[in-house]
């Protein structure tokens, strides 16, 4: 049944191309600095998995508040400034022993979804909410290989969003006509 449906360019076979970025491309990086070093850590794999895929370096843009909390308000700023083809949010929240936790790690996640929901330009989640910090840091790990986030080496999540903004920039021009191809 599922060879019947037809399919959109984004879904793939493991052996089929992965989503490029067109040099031109512009990217906002909005990061939380709260837990500054797992997130640089964020913002790196996610640096490098776009510019492995063909994103220009000059071309993404970090945009740093100063938590897991505020990353929506910036992302909004991003949206309505209408001059990026995505936007990756990247963050940790670590659980602690009160629900202050809760609080943030729920907020900061309704609030990219919402936007995500009502942007015309891809938003991905790249936060971190972990009960620890050693799974923080296994979520955040260097990679030796960019193309491929997630091995069994360790995984990125800022990475993975990277890749998932790509894939959904795909989405939105299949849906929406915009094929960067055509050079009329």
């Amino acid at each position: 049944m599922a060879d019947e449906l037809p399919r959109c360019a984004q879904l793939r076979d493991a052996d089929e191309v992965v989503a490029l970025a067109d040099a031109g491309m512009d990217f906002a990086l909005v990061a939380g600095r709260f837990h500054a070093d797992i997130v640089d850590r964020l913002i790196e794999g996610a640096a490098a998995a776009l510019t492995a895929r063909g994103a220009a370096m000059d071309n993404l843009e970090l945009i740093e508040v100063p938590g897991a909390f505020e990353i929506p308000a910036a992302a909004d700023l991003c949206i309505d400034a209408a001059q990026f083809d995505a936007i990756v949010t990247l963050g940790c929240v670590i659980r602690g022993e009160t629900p202050h936790f809760e609080h943030v790690a729920g907020a900061c996640a309704r609030g990219i979804a919402r936007l995500a929901r009502r942007a015309v330009v891809p938003v991905s989640y790249g936060v971190l909410t972990c009960d620890t910090r050693a799974q923080a840091e296994r979520r955040s790990m260097l990679l030796a290989d960019w193309e491929h986030p997630r091995d069994d080496a360790g995984r990125n999540v800022g990475a993975e969003a990277a890749v998932a903004a790509l894939e959904m920039l795909e989405v939105f021009a299949d849906w929406t006509g915009d094929d960067d191809d055509d050079d009329d």
